[in-house]
């Protein structure tokens, strides 16, 4: 039985990763005023935030149209038996509808479930390639979704972030609407559960926002997989990753960079890990 997977940009998996698993990436759309522009294709990840820093005109995302998903899906089910459809939280998005609505459009060409991942960037990135990796050794659809639904309350974030401006801006402040009176004096830190940001502390400069995020991991028992996301300090994420390899194989520490259709909302300067264990 061959399984197809199948997720959005907002994973933000590695290209060598999405290659090596063969993993379908549908990108959301992002609006900086007229121009449209398709995540991780038309627009590079330094064309993106040096626009977002200078532009005038601060961007907005829009969701997969369910087109999009019925487009791939019927192109998948002519090769595969059955396609694992994962996506952001369905708390910030309405991609995940989008795909439930896909699958009633194409019917039965191949049996497709859809997953709300309850998670964002490399927390969906590592339960997609969890999916994958199943794929590859399991026939049955519904025993992989099972399995990977199992793995969703396994999987942590902790981001560290300049500051709550863009979130603020993009009208994705929800609870930590809380931190928005230290926004200036503070980096704050957010996690993410039952699939909403969630404050997660506030520290008083990025040293100290780091060596939080390190603590975290060493805090943290049974790691099965665990990632280090930035999106423009390329060298921070590098030596969080080599200092984390004192915890973790560093050869197995995967370094991705935050895209544009999450970078809206987060701004410059974001740091995150994710990770899932066993605890």
């Amino acid at each position: 039985m061959t399984i197809k997977i199948v997720t959005d940009s907002t994973a933000d998996l590695p290209p060598e990763t999405i290659k090596e698993l063969g993993i379908t990436v549908l990108p959301l759309y992002l609006r900086f005023g007229n121009q449209v522009y398709r995540d991780h294709i038309d627009i590079t990840g330094d064309e993106f935030y040096d626009r977002l820093i200078h532009d005038p005109i601060h961007p907005s995302t829009t969701q997969i149209p369910p087109q999009d998903f019925i487009e791939v899906y019927h192109n998948l089910s002519q090769e595969a038996d059955g396609i694992i459809s994962i996506h952001l939280t369905s708390r910030l998005s309405g991609t995940y509808d989008s795909a439930l609505q896909a699958k009633e459009s194409v019917g039965g060409k191949c049996q497709i479930e859809v997953v709300d991942s309850q998670l964002v960037t490399m927390g969906l990135g590592l339960l997609v390639i969890a999916a994958a990796n199943l794929a590859k050794s399991v026939d049955d659809i519904r025993q992989i979704v099972e399995e990977i639904k199992h793995y969703i309350p396994k999987i942590h974030l902790l981001g560290l972030l300049d500051t709550l401006k863009y979130l603020a801006l993009g009208g994705r402040i929800g609870k930590v609407q809380a931190l928005l009176g230290s926004i200036l004096s503070v980096k704050p830190m957010l996690s993410i559960k039952d699939g909403v940001l969630v404050p997660s502390g506030r520290v008083r400069n990025r040293v100290q926002g780091i060596d939080k995020l390190f603590e975290f991991v060493k805090n943290t028992t049974n790691i099965q997989e665990l990632s280090v996301i930035y999106n423009t300090t390329l060298d921070d994420a590098t030596a969080l990753a080599a200092r984390l390899g004192n915890l973790f194989p560093r050869e197995r520490i995967r370094i991705a960079r935050l895209g544009p259709a999450l970078g809206v909302h987060g701004g410059p300067n974001i740091l995150f890990v994710a990770l899932r264990s066993e605890a």
